[in-house]
């Protein structure tokens, strides 16, 4: 089993290794200096959405969404309190998918809000619509066990 986990800066995209035995909460990028887990998901593009999913350790929560989308803003806040309560140990990202539209095409997004549940370079899980924070934690722990990676 491995000591430590790789976690892709959101900022820069540079791969960090963050050993199991430090509190990741605090942890910064070691090129940008920008915090590794926020509590609030960022927003990337198609090139750090390839290094999250190919690179890092952590499983990956992405919010596929749209600034039009009526029911993706007011999940905005709920997906938002899930990055509190889920990191260090899932990373949670956002895609825009009128900016990315090749990855939301790659990805077959029928539909939005979509969150997709991915590890090791693998969906786990898919669902559509808007969800609250209760209902995102417990969808993500039906499929991975959270506190652990």
């Amino acid at each position: 089993m491995t000591q430590e986990n790789l976690v892709v800066c959101t900022k820069c995209g540079v791969v960090n290794r963050l050993p199991l035995s430090r509190n990741g909460a605090d942890a910064q990028c070691g090129k940008c200096g920008a915090r590794l887990f926020s509590g609030v998901p960022q927003d990337v593009d198609t090139a750090n959405f390839d290094r999250q999913i190919g690179r890092g350790s952590l499983p990956v929560l992405v919010d596929v969404w749209a600034p039009w989308c009526g029911p993706c803003k007011m999940m905005a806040p709920a997906y938002e309190a899930a990055a509190k309560a889920l990191e260090p140990h899932v990373r949670l990202i956002k895609l825009n998918s009128d900016k990315e539209q090749a990855i939301a095409a790659r990805l077959g997004i029928r539909g939005i809000p979509t969150m997709i549940l991915l590890h090791e370079q693998r969906e786990i899980a898919r669902i559509s619509g808007a969800m609250n924070t209760g209902q995102i934690l417990r969808w993500v722990g039906s499929h991975i066990p959270i506190g652990t990676s």
